[in-house]
């Protein structure tokens, strides 16, 4: 799987005063078409605007449960961890081009964006890692290694999501030189996927940094108590001090449930990590008005605020080779990230202008990249879907202790519920309610609505020795809830 991203645009913007300002945007009039371009987050798994499982701030606390991470002391992941449609959503003013009457905003750099953020999910695709022969380009490792140090040095979380393992399996089992069969590829990647994590636990090692191997398939992301227990890997092994390396799990996938590229996969673990910087190598550096190969005049975009359909018809086919994805995919990646408020940068793998520096060096340096900025934090985004839950799976009833503390921003504890309402699973929405009846709030449920009735009124002390197991100390977490009674 690549990154390689190509842009087919049959009529390429002119070149005109009339165009948009700075390069940084155009109107949907120079386009004479837009294209149907597939923006799900997999191929064969749900709409990324559709909620995946419910995911609970703090996850990992308690018990056999991984500790907290240094980022959050008290809540572990923070933000949303799932594209989650947003109830209002901001008006579409077009990418790089504000609404009439909006006030200048300051936009930031890709160079400042990158050092800011706390959590980053790298994407490395195979024909940046893997050559024309299937072996692994070790200088170009060692140079985005030296990146992930300089990372980690300086406080910041990493997730290496990496193609390669059919690229590298297919050489040694003689499979080149032809496409191959889906069981062919699972063999493949069987093999190249020991040869993968060796080659990034050689290079990490040098550095002193442990690298953990994970792989997923879409039903990791999707199917809720999957998600949670690989969301509490994610989190004990940054906890731990641990960089993981991710890649779909295409020994066991078939091509009806596969991702088919890891760009849509490292959005799907940004969601599933809360991760606030997702960064896409290509071999482009950025988002183009059309492919600059084929037209020296189209004009690079430096910033993306709305994936608008004049900016989603820049997107075209995968080239031959490797590759899986392209920008088309980058795109479908995008949309899932910004849903979740998570940034995105597309930037160029091997960087030209900055020749010897890593991918991550030469955008901090000031290499060209596309920047996509959400229009929310990862925690509002998260609020803003608790909040709009359409269908909440149940109710809690609390006395009036109880709602007066929720008022005031604290958690739900078990002493506060009085009575349960309905059938539901842990991680699921459910509404506050105070005893008149009225609504208090919504979050998402620590515990399913049998263990709740077994608790309620109960001490947080008393939940071990009742329930059989250490949980969590609340019924919902102060981070997992709105509060929609008026105060």
């Amino acid at each position: 799987m690549s990154s390689s991203a190509v842009y087919p645009h049959p009529n390429p913007p002119p070149q005109s005063s009339g165009q948009a300002r700075g390069g940084e945007g155009i109107g949907a009039k120079h386009f004479s078409r837009t294209p149907e371009i597939d923006t799900t987050g997999a191929q064969s798994i749900s709409d990324p605007t559709k909620s995946p499982p419910p995911l609970l701030a703090g996850e990992g606390r308690g018990g056999g449960n991984p500790p907290l991470t240094s980022r959050d002391s008290e809540t572990g992941f923070a933000g949303p961890t799932t594209a989650y449609p947003h109830p209002n959503p901001p008006p579409q003013a077009g990418e790089g081009i504000r609404a009439e009457g909006a006030q200048p905003l300051v936009e930031p750099a890709p160079a400042d964006a990158l050092t800011q953020a706390r959590r980053i999910i790298l994407k490395i695709g195979s024909a940046l890692l893997i050559d024309e022969a299937g072996e692994i380009r070790r200088a170009w490792l060692d140079a985005l290694v030296a990146d992930a140090a300089r990372c980690r040095k300086r406080g910041q979380e990493l997730i290496i999501v990496s193609s390669g393992a059919i690229a590298v399996g297919r050489r040694h089992l003689g499979l080149r030189g032809r496409a191959l069969r889906l069981e062919e590829k699972q063999a493949a990647a069987a093999t190249g996927q020991i040869r993968l994590a060796h080659a990034y636990q050689e290079a990490l090692a040098r550095h002193g940094i442990t690298v953990a191997q994970i792989l997923v398939t879409p039903e990791d992301t999707e199917e809720r108590r999957r998600h949670l227990n690989a969301r509490a890997t994610f989190a004990q092994l940054l906890a731990l001090g641990a960089v993981p390396v991710v890649n779909e799990n295409d020994t066991i996938a078939t091509a009806e449930i596969r991702f088919g590229d890891n760009d849509r996969l490292a959005a799907r673990v940004a969601q599933m990590t809360s991760a606030d910087m997702l960064v896409l190598l290509s071999d482009i550096d950025g988002l183009y008005t059309a492919d600059p190969r084929n037209y020296p005049q189209a004009r690079h975009i430096p910033l993306v605020h709305d994936l608008a359909p004049e900016i989603m018809a820049m997107a075209g086919a995968a080239p031959v080779g490797y590759s899986s994805g392209g920008m088309i995919t980058k795109l479908a990646a995008a949309r899932i990230a910004m849903n979740a408020g998570c940034r995105m940068l597309i930037a160029e793998g091997n960087p030209r202008a900055h020749a010897g520096m890593g991918p991550l060096a030469a955008v901090e340096a000031g290499a060209r990249a596309t920047l996509f900025l959400p229009h929310g934090e990862p925690s509002s985004a998260r609020k803003a879907w608790i909040a709009g839950a359409v269908n909440p799976a149940g109710a809690l009833i609390v006395d009036d202790g109880a709602a007066r503390a929720l008022r005031s921003g604290k958690s739900l504890l078990p002493a506060g519920v009085v009575a349960v309402e309905g059938e539901f699973e842990r991680g699921d929405c459910v509404v506050i309610r105070n005893r008149a009846g009225g609504e208090a709030g919504r979050g998402l449920s620590a515990y399913g609505s049998g263990d709740i009735r077994l608790i309620a009124g109960h001490k947080s002390g008393e939940i071990a020795a009742i329930l059989g197991y250490r949980g969590r100390d609340v019924i919902i977490h102060r981070d997992d809830l709105v509060v929609t009674e008026r105060r």
